[in-house]
Parts: structure tokens; C-alpha cells; sequence
């Protein structure tokens, strides 16, 4: 007669009195307590991350493009509507990539700020 022991689940009513009471999150932001300074410290920190990204992008292309034209001479003589490559590219063609890298980071810091949202709302 080898039967198992009855698995028995001891509480105590007073769990919930030993707790502290939770604020919400957007309380701690906007009395700007320590822990809503962290939250707003890595949204912060994000947005940073996404700006230095697309500078960086924008800075490697536009100061890649006259060092590419000068390494390699054959493009100059390419013509786009009677225009040199390089005037074409450098006068026109550059501002399309401008909105849409633009356009990139605008919807990269709404997201992120919209999980940062939700991240808040959940907690």
C-alpha cells in the first residue's frame, strides 16, 4: 500500500498585503523616478542607435560617391541624358535616396516608439 501523498498548496490571505503597490509605469516617467529615468534613458538610447545608423548611411554614400568617381575615371565618361554620370547622379539621382532614407527613419522612430508604448502599457 504504497500511495502517493496528496500534493497540499499552502497560502496565507495576507499575500497581497506583504506586496508593495505597483505604480504604473507612466507614473514613474512623468515624476521622473529612477526607474522611469531608465525606461526614458533607453528609448532615448534607441532613437540615438537609429539616428547615428542613417547619418552614418547617408555620410558613407554621399562622401562614397566623388571618391568612387575619382578611383574609377571611366564613370565620367558614361553620359545620362547628355549629362555626365557623376553630375547626374550627385545633382539628381542623390534626392530620391535622401526620402527614402528619410522616410525610413521616420517609420524606424515611430516604431520605436510605438513598442516603447506598448512596452509601458504592459507593465
Amino acid at each position: 500500500m504504497n500511495a502517493k501523498p496528496r500534493r497540499v498548496v499552502v497560502t496565507s490571505p495576507r499575500t497581497s498585503a506583504a506586496r508593495r503597490p505597483r505604480y504604473p509605469l507612466t507614473r514613474e516617467i512623468d515624476e521622473q523616478t529612477k526607474l522611469g529615468e531608465i525606461y526614458m534613458r533607453s528609448l532615448i538610447r534607441t532613437q540615438l542607435r537609429l539616428a547615428l545608423f542613417v547619418c552614418s548611411l547617408l555620410g558613407l554614400v554621399v562622401g562614397g560617391l566623388p571618391l568612387l568617381f575619382l578611383l574609377v575615371p571611366q564613370i565620367s565618361s558614361v553620359r545620362l541624358l547628355g549629362i555626365p554620370l557623376p553630375w547626374a547622379v550627385l545633382a539628381v539621382l542623390i534626392y530620391p535616396a535622401f526620402v527614402a532614407v528619410g522616410w525610413f527613419y521616420v517609420r524606424q522612430a515611430e516604431r520605436n516608439e510605438r513598442d516603447f508604448a506598448d512596452l509601458v502599457e504592459r507593465r
